[in-house]
């Protein structure tokens, strides 16, 4: 007489299913209970038996029968886990509609922003309780961020210009990004800068002494990468207008120069208008007002600052020029571009956005 086992159920694993398993196989935050039942499912789906498939995962039959059935019935929502029991809730929904109101529409009395300690104190909840709800929903009220919106009445225009600079170039012409930072001032500490040791950051003086400052005049090939730049001690039209001879002699004949700047009132004068006459290659796109972020060196300011400047010790103007200059002869040694990835559109959504945003808050 032959034993009949049980048949097994059908296992039907669609690509998409496929696709989720080995996502949650290969992932490293996946909980482990959840990849090994991943692992059962796609060993099952290779052809393998139950008994082979438990024999290479080291588990028992029974395991591999119980989630090949879950699956076969629910798909890969069956190897999830079920809700378990527990203790009762004892915050109800009304109560955390409240606490997010309150969070959102108020501000305690002595505070600018709730903190988990008064808004415990103000709802008779714990601090973890509160803690929990707004991390649910995402809140933050000890966090602040800035924005500005631009007010320039060719914002739209300009966004385009700029952009299609960045993304379609034009042939036989060169896109420079060019500004100045203006200020940069030569700081030494009071005290000598104590390095870092094992088990111990570097500490240096909180205070001072100032030594001067000096202004750096700066062009960003965005093809290449490579900056042109030039130190001034004052930050006049007059020293824009060497800039831009610098520029001149840098950039090759035979291409046209594409400069992208901002309103600033030195790139404008009458000085600067009839050299631009002289010069017909060269042409001037303004970025919006209050939009300095996509002229592209200024992302080259913020590694000169904090590459350079920012932990830098200067005792005099001279050192910090020769610090500045040591870092553009290093970077354009080994230029390195930054890569323009959002479209003028996209610019455009995210700025209506947040004017979306600011009009429903009734400013």
């Amino acid at each position: 007489m032959w034993m009949v086992g049980r048949p097994k159920a059908e296992l039907s694993v669609s690509s998409e299913d496929r696709a989720t398993l080995m996502r949650w196989t290969a992932r490293r935050k996946t909980a482990q209970a959840l990849a090994l039942r991943s692992r059962i499912i796609l060993g099952c789906a290779s052809g393998l038996s139950n008994m082979a498939v438990a024999q290479e995962l080291g588990i028992t039959d029974q395991t591999v029968c119980r989630w090949r059935g879950r699956f076969v019935k629910k798909g890969v929502a069956g190897l999830l886990d079920e809700p378990r029991s527990g203790v009762p809730r004892k915050i109800t929904d009304d109560q955390v509609e409240a606490m997010i109101v309150r969070t959102l529409e108020s501000t305690p009395r002595d505070a600018t922003h709730w903190s988990t300690r008064s808004m415990a104190a103000a709802t008779g909840m714990s601090r973890a309780t509160v803690g929990r709800i707004w991390r649910a929903f995402g809140l933050q009220p000890h966090r602040t961020e800035t924005f500005k919106l631009s007010t320039d009445p060719q914002l739209i225009e300009k966004v385009r210009d700029i952009v299609g600079l960045y993304l379609n170039p034009p042939e036989h012409a060169l896109v420079l990004c060019a500004d100045e930072k203006s200020g940069i001032q030569a700081l030494d500490r009071t005290q000598p800068i104590l390095p870092m040791r094992p088990g111990q950051a570097e500490r240096r003086t909180h205070d001072y002494r100032r030594h001067g400052t000096t202004s750096l005049f700066a062009a960003l090939d965005v093809a290449s990468g490579t900056v042109i730049g030039e130190l001034h001690r004052r930050h006049r039209s007059i020293e824009f207008r060497k800039f831009l001879d610098r520029i001149d002699v840098e950039v090759p004949p035979d291409l046209e120069v594409h400069l992208v700047v901002d309103n600033y009132g030195t790139h404008k004068t009458r000085l600067i208008q009839r050299w631009l006459l002289r010069h017909p290659r060269f042409h001037l796109h303004f970025t919006p007002t209050y939009s300095s972020w996509i002229n592209q060196v200024e992302r080259w300011f913020a590694d000169l600052t904090e590459k350079q400047i920012r932990r830098g010790s200067h005792r005099s103007t001279r050192a910090l020029e020769d610090a500045i200059r040591l870092y553009l002869t290093t970077h354009n040694a080994d230029p390195k571009a930054f890569v323009w990835v959002k479209t003028a559109d996209d610019i455009l959504a995210s700025i209506a956005r947040f004017a979306l945003r600011t009009s429903e808050t009734g400013h």
